[in-house]
């Protein structure tokens, strides 16, 4: 994976077109937002003729919808990854905090700026099918949250639901302040706070 939210080919070999322009993709909507950016910016970033876009994708909101789908799967693959290290249930809830810092820490081309799903569904009209992308996307991170709690408190499911609303509400505030102040300080503060939450439990 990369930071663009797309995974590579092996190194050395040409990446196919679809997978170059979602690459490219990702890094203009992240850098200069979704509206801001040109199919002819990203044909040119991706080193393809404008005909090769249309042969992969319908339209430009059929590219942004692949690039948000993209972008969910590769923050499910980070947490996935510090999930298998994660030893308990309250461990498996910090893997959701720590998967966010992780996509923070990327080496961003203009520095990290919030969550590219989130910007991308401000950009985007209400209705559109994007914006209900990432909606599923935020309500699977609570879900996550919840899971984990629910095996924590399995005796107390009402407190488990409430706890992770909670938690989801202190993790993305912190990040849509992270992404206006440049750091990821703010969602390094939040994971201290749910852990501190999580052992008063």
């Amino acid at each position: 994976m990369s930071e663009t939210g797309v995974r590579t080919s092996e190194p050395g070999r040409r990446r196919p077109a679809r997978e170059r322009l979602l690459a490219a993709a990702a890094r203009r909507f992240y850098a200069d937002g979704v509206t801001a950016t040109g199919i002819d910016t990203i044909t040119a970033e991706a080193g393809v003729a404008k005909m090769s876009l249309y042969n992969n994708f319908s339209s430009k909101a059929d590219l942004v919808r692949a690039y948000l789908d993209a972008r969910h799967e590769e923050w499910l693959a980070m947490y996935r990854s510090r999930l298998e290290r994660a030893e308990s249930p309250r461990d498996g809830v910090l893997a959701v905090f720590d998967a966010y810092a992780d996509h923070a820490a990327f080496a961003y081309e203009r520095g990290f700026r919030g969550c590219g799903l989130l910007n991308a569904a401000a950009e985007l009209p209400a209705g559109d099918d994007g914006r209900t992308v990432v909606r599923r996307h935020k309500e699977e991170v609570e879900r996550l949250i919840a899971g984990h709690l629910e095996e924590l408190l399995p005796e107390r499911p009402d407190d488990a639901r409430t706890m992770a609303e909670h938690l989801a509400f202190l993790l993305e505030g912190a990040m849509a302040r992270a992404g206006l102040e440049g750091d990821d300080s703010r969602l390094r503060h939040a994971r201290a706070m749910a852990a501190a939450l999580l052992d008063r439990l």
